[in-house]
C-alpha cells in the first residue's frame, strides 16, 4: 500500500488528474477500474476522479510494490525523509536534467520566483537535450529544499513568461501552483505592465505609440511588419519613451559619450536609450518593429545594422541584442526591476537610474 498527501501544489485539481502523473505509464482504464474497486481512495472512500483535491486530503493506493513502480514516475522515490535529500537525488537522474547553478534572483516567495536571466540562456528547451533557464529554476528549487524530488511527479515548476535566446532580463515561474495560475492569469489578461530597455540606432526625440501588423516566417524564424494587415498577420501595439542620448566618437575615436537631450553634438553617430511597453506580445515584436521604422536595436543579428553591430562587438564585446526585460508590475501594485545587464554596463557605464518612470 503507498500513502500520499495532498500539498498546496496538488490542490484544486481534479483527482484523476493528480492520479495520471502520480502513475504516467498507467492507461486511464487502469486508474478508473482501480477507483471503481475502491483500490484506490481519497479520504479513505471510493472517489471517481472528479473530485477536486484540497490540503492534507489522503490519497491510498492498494497496489503490490511491483505494480506501482510499474506505472509510476520513475522519479518517485518512497522514504526520501529516512534517506535525506541527497539520497534521493541519487540515481534518479535529476542532477544531470536539472543542474544547479548560482541565479541571479530578483525577488522570491512560496509561490513565485523571479530571476534576472541573461543573454545567452534559453527560456525553455529547443529541443530534448537543451537546458534551460527552466530546468535551472527547478535545480535551484531543488538545492534549496523548496520541492522534493517526490513532488516533481505530480507538480512541475514552470517559467510563466518567456525571452529570446539573446534577450536579457526578468523571467517570472511559478514555484506553486497557486503561483503558476495567478501570474498566468495576469500575464493572459495583460493586467501584468511589463517595461524593457534597450538601445537603438538614431536620436528619437519625443514618445510615441506604433502600431502595425506582424507576420512570422516559422521556418526562418522571421517577422515582418508592415502598416496594412497582410494575410496571417497579426496585429501589433508598442510604446517607447526615450530616456537618454549617447554619441559615437568622432572618426578615430571609440568611445559612447552621454549626452543631454538638448546638447547632442551635429556631426556625431547618435544612439537612444529607449524604455519600450509591450501592448501585445508577438514574436520579436520589440525587435522588428523598431527595425521597421529605422532605428533597430544595437547588437541583433537579425534585424539589426551589420555595422552598428560590427562597432559594439569591437569596441564592447557586445554578442546579443541589447534588449533587457527589466521592470514588472503587477496588478497588486508590486514592482520589480533588474540591475541592467552586463552589456548595457560595458556599453553605457552606469544607468541604473534611468527609467521611464514619470517621462
Amino acid at each position: 500500500m503507498q500513502c500520499f498527501h495532498i500539498g498546496r501544489n496538488e490542490a484544486g485539481q481534479r483527482f484523476d488528474k493528480y492520479l495520471k502523473k502520480l502513475l504516467p505509464k498507467a492507461p486511464g482504464s487502469f486508474v478508473y477500474k482501480m477507483l471503481r474497486k475502491k483500490n484506490i481512495t481519497l479520504n479513505g472512500k471510493k472517489a471517481d476522479g472528479s473530485e477536486k483535491l484540497q490540503v492534507e486530503d489522503e490519497v491510498k493506493l492498494f497496489l503490490s510494490e511491483q505494480t506501482f513502480a510499474k506505472f509510476a514516475s520513475p522519479r518517485m522515490r518512497l522514504g526520501e525523509g529516512a534517506q535525506g535529500y541527497a539520497g534521493a537525488m541519487e540515481g534518479t537522474g535529476l542532477a544531470k536534467d536539472y543542474p544547479y547553478a548560482p541565479l541571479d534572483i530578483v525577488y522570491e516567495d512560496e509561490d513565485i520566483l523571479i530571476i534576472n536571466k541573461p543573454a545567452g540562456m534559453l527560456s525553455q528547451k529547443a529541443k530534448p537535450g537543451d537546458i534551460s533557464a527552466n530546468e535551472y529554476i527547478i535545480g535551484y528549487l531543488l538545492h534549496s529544499r523548496s520541492i522534493t524530488p517526490d513532488e516533481l511527479a505530480t507538480f512541475r515548476p514552470s517559467i510563466c513568461n518567456r525571452l529570446d535566446y539573446n534577450t536579457s532580463g526578468l523571467l517570472l515561474a511559478g514555484k506553486s501552483l497557486k503561483g503558476l495560475q495567478d501570474m498566468g492569469g495576469q500575464l493572459n489578461s495583460r493586467s501584468m505592465e511589463k517595461h524593457y530597455r534597450c538601445l537603438v540606432k538614431g536620436a528619437i526625440k519625443e514618445p510615441r505609440m506604433i502600431d502595425g501588423w506582424l507576420k512570422k516566417d516559422g521556418e526562418r524564424n522571421h517577422v515582418q511588419v508592415s502598416q496594412a494587415e497582410l494575410p496571417g498577420s497579426k496585429y501589433i501595439k508598442t510604446s517607447y519613451t526615450p530616456l537618454a542620448y549617447y554619441q559615437k566618437g568622432a572618426l578615430g575615436h571609440s568611445c559612447l559619450r552621454r549626452a543631454g537631450q538638448k546638447r547632442i553634438a551635429d556631426g556625431m553617430e547618435v544612439f537612444t536609450l529607449l524604455d519600450v511597453q509591450l501592448f501585445t506580445g508577438r514574436s520579436h515584436q520589440i525587435r522588428a518593429h523598431l527595425a521597421s521604422i529605422g532605428h533597430p536595436i544595437v547588437g541583433d543579428g537579425k534585424y539589426g545594422d551589420k555595422r552598428i553591430n560590427g562597432f559594439f562587438a569591437r569596441q564592447f564585446q557586445i554578442q546579443a541584442q541589447m534588449l533587457q526585460a527589466y521592470r514588472l508590475t503587477f496588478k497588486d501594485g508590486r514592482e520589480f526591476e533588474a540591475l541592467p545587464a552586463a552589456e548595457f554596463q560595458r556599453a553605457l557605464g552606469d544607468i541604473k537610474g534611468v527609467t521611464g518612470k514619470g517621462m
